[in-house]
């Protein structure tokens, strides 16, 4: 069964702010069968964030804007449910995912449901707790 990888907004920044190649990384570190994923909100919080973020954070979410495209990655729906980005990937979160994100609040959530964690360390590289 593939593995499903679902990157938070905030995740999506990296590369802008940091450098770092998170997609490489992540089909580095996760040795399955995978699906790299967002949730089609996160695509309204980038938007929102290339109109009203702070200049570096506008950059790094239009970089993330073209990379979602050029990575293909799959957008999951979350069917007009008026939940936030992060209780829809709690919903979807299981012992078969892996989330990739820096919110703690979202970690702890989505750890109880089984799923496995990719973050970021030292700015540098990314890990799964």
């Amino acid at each position: 069964m593939k593995k499903i990888v679902i990157i938070d907004t905030n995740f999506l920044l990296i590369p802008g702010q940091f450098k770092v190649d998170i997609f490489t990384q992540i089909n580095d570190l996760v040795m399955e069968p995978h699906e790299m994923c967002i949730v089609d909100r996160t695509i309204g919080e980038l938007n929102k964030l290339t109109v009203v973020g702070k200049e570096k954070d506008r950059f790094a979410a239009k970089l993330a804007l073209v990379l979602t495209i050029q990575k293909n990655l799959k957008t999951l729906r979350s069917f007009g449910s008026n939940k936030s980005v992060d209780d829809i990937i709690v919903k979807k979160s299981d012992c078969n995912t892996f989330i990739a994100t820096q919110d703690k609040a979202l970690r702890q959530r989505v750890r109880e449901k089984g799923a496995k964690i990719i973050g970021l360390r030292q700015k540098k590289y990314l890990v799964i707790t």
